[in-house]
């Protein structure tokens, strides 16, 4: 192809009038053919650089061509390795084919068919980089210490990957609960200050008047009880990361150091009369709306400007399509481990009952919640009734719910309810509420999600695996 790299193209093949032949079938393709006839020069050749695919032939006069196979296998699992063998041979290419090669050409053989060959191998190569990335960028259910598979979750990720290896100061946004922090230490584990230090200062949980010593340090003597000389969070955070949770807690004469602190890139201890150098990323977090505490005259527009340079917003559980489960699975997991418990899962009803509660608290209330249950129970799945209050009033409440009879019935309609009680598949009640939102709402997914409070994006994959399963 024109203007692309030619491809590096490892020959393995003892016998010399044969490579030179099948170097010439490879140059009708511009390849970059690297020639050996040992298996001791392949392993030497596959140190020196990964090529992109490998032609083998397995009759080698120093070892056994299956072994040079395994070697590239775990050394090297991307690189295609197509093999050569007799006819009489063809046995040993279907377990070389077992054992991980891409295809294999029976001698004799033209130029077409091996260059068709390395093509299919090296587009092969290519596909499986595209899948990877794919995987990596859309389809991860972790990242970090966050877990989730969510559309919302994999912007989190992409934008904790694209900001990472940068200097700028990150504003994080979010409701209590929806893991500022882990996003913070993401950002520091991802960027190349992964090896020094990540200090994290909660700026409510510190009184007002200490506040300034534990972020820039303090002198002996410098106020009662400051016994030695002690350095700050700034200092401990040389060459890391600071991050300074709950920022617009901060009170305005510390902001006016912290302003100062940013600007020079120096610190000086409370009481001191030196100035040092300190290195620093910042990492905010608030889950007030840092613009309206602006306005309000609490937090200087100066330093607002200063550090929301790169504004991360993590969206509430509920915002998450099924995160909510997700997440309690790991939790269950890791609990039951940590209790002795035996818990394996939970029922379809307490699933369905985390999917649509709308946790005020997050994360944080989730992770309780599954505690909770742990500590108090123990079985194979966690049923319903062993949830604590409200989602067991909830669970209660949706196993109550009648089967819909005759016409359906305007969303918000107030008649009375049958008192014989039809249990019918959760997912096909849920598949109707649905459809009878997006009918009211004249098929608007946005609008029919502000009705059912959920996000627009589980209506729209809803649809999608309905369609698919043939169920709409």
């Amino acid at each position: 192809m024109a203007g692309a790299e030619p491809k590096n193209i490892l020959l393995i093949e003892d016998t010399a009038p044969l490579a030179r032949v099948y170097i010439e079938y490879m140059r009708a393709e511009s390849y970059n053919v690297i020639h050996v006839e040992t298996g001791q020069a392949a392993l030497a050749a596959l140190a020196l650089a990964v090529p992109d695919a490998v032609v083998l032939d397995l009759k080698l006069p120093d070892m056994d061509g299956l072994d040079i196979l395994r070697h590239f296998r775990e050394q090297a699992p991307d690189t295609s390795v197509v093999v050569i063998t007799a006819h009489g041979s063809v046995n040993t290419a279907v377990e070389a084919m077992r054992q991980g090669a891409f295809d294999f050409i029976v001698k004799p053989f033209n130029a077409a068919r091996l260059n068709v060959t390395l093509r299919n191998a090296l587009e092969r190569k290519k596909l499986t980089r595209i899948v990877e990335v794919y995987r990596k960028n859309l389809d991860r259910d972790r990242f970090f210490d966050f877990i989730g598979a969510s559309t919302e979750m994999q912007a989190v990720y992409r934008t904790i990957e694209s900001v990472a290896a940068s200097k700028a100061s990150v504003f994080i946004t979010g409701e209590s609960g929806t893991g500022k922090e882990l996003a913070a230490d993401a950002i520091h584990r991802a960027s190349p200050r992964r090896g020094r230090s990540f200090i994290a200062l909660n700026c409510a949980a510190i009184p007002k008047d200490l506040l300034e010593s534990e972020i820039f340090g303090h002198v002996k003597g410098a106020f009662t009880g400051a016994t030695a000389d002690r350095p700050g969070a700034a200092m401990n955070a040389d060459g890391g990361t600071l991050f300074l949770d709950e920022l617009c807690e901060m009170p305005l004469d510390v902001q006016v150091k912290l302003l100062r602190f940013i600007q020079t890139g120096t610190v000086q201890a409370v009481g001191g009369s030196k100035a040092e150098k300190v290195d620093v990323r910042f990492v905010c977090a608030t889950n007030r709306d840092p613009l309206a505490e602006v306005e309000a005259g609490r937090f200087r527009e100066d330093l607002y400007y200063r550090l929301h340079v790169v504004p991360l917003h993590l969206p509430a559980l509920r915002d998450r399509e099924d995160d909510a489960v997700l997440v309690a699975r790991h939790f269950l997991r890791d609990y039951s481990v940590e209790e002795g418990r035996t818990f394996s899962g939970f029922t379809p009803e307490v699933e369905a009952v985390f999917r649509a509660y709308d946790w005020p608290g997050n994360v944080r209330q989730l992770q309780n919640v599954v505690r909770n249950v742990v500590v108090l129970h123990d079985g194979k799945l966690v049923e319903s009734g062993m949830l604590p209050e409200p989602l067991k009033s909830r669970a209660a409440e949706g196993l109550a719910m009648p089967a819909a009879r005759g016409p359906a019935t305007p969303l918000g309609g107030g008649a009375g309810l049958p008192q014989a009680v039809t249990i019918r598949p959760l997912w096909l009640v849920e598949k109707e509420l649905i459809q009878l939102a997006l009918r009211q709402c004249d098929d608007d997914v946005p609008k029919a999600a502000t009705l059912l409070e959920i996000s627009p994006s589980t209506i729209y994959r809803k649809l999608q695996q309905w369609k698919a399963e043939g169920k709409r």
